[in-house]
């Protein structure tokens, strides 16, 4: 059976195409995992964060925009692996006293949200997070990274090597590109 018949059982919500098309495209993710060995995520994550963006792939995947499937997914797992290790990246610096476990699960236990509220505001985060990532400069996001940890600006200046109104500047610029922000 062909992609593009597999997929079309899966919008009829046929959970048996799902599978056959996981199971065939799972040597493809293992390939690309292959591709970031040597990164600071083990091979089971990899192909995990992989698997994810196969997932998405079926999920989002729009013949009528003229791509192949399998180039597409290949496309979306790439991507998949790629935001995770930036994801790990990021959080390598950050003090371990500032990290929350991942089974605490703050907004349910917190806020009393509901499964849809928690994903909408998943989501948000996961949007602020890319947009930091894409559209602060490596040196604002490293100031913000100090100064969300508790820094002042002497210490952030001493630690980055600038002085306090390179600082300063570099702060009101995430302020201002922040405003223009919506979740």
């Amino acid at each position: 059976m062909k992609d593009e018949e597999l997929l079309r059982l899966i919008k009829e919500g046929n959970s048996d195409a799902t599978n056959k098309l996981i199971i065939r495209y799972r040597s493809v993710v293992e390939l690309i995992a292959g591709k970031y060995i040597n990164s600071p995520l083990e091979k089971d994550d990899l192909v995990q964060e992989g698997m994810i963006g196969l997932l998405a792939a079926i999920e989002s995947f729009n013949s009528e925009k003229g791509a192949k499937f399998s180039t597409y997914a290949s496309r979306c797992i790439d991507n998949s692996i790629k935001s995770a290790l930036k994801k790990i990246s990021r959080l390598k610096d950050i003090p371990q006293a500032f990290l929350t476990s991942l089974e605490d699960e703050p907004f349910d236990s917190q806020y009393g949200l509901s499964a849809e509220d928690e994903y909408l505001a998943k989501e948000s985060v996961n949007a602020l997070t890319d947009f930091l990532y894409e559209g602060l400069s490596r040196f604002e996001n490293e100031v913000l990274r100090l100064y969300i940890v508790g820094c002042s600006y002497n210490e952030i200046a001493d630690k980055l090597g600038k002085n306090t109104k390179a600082i300063d500047n570099a702060i009101q610029r995430i302020r201002k590109k922040l405003d223009g922000v919506a979740f």
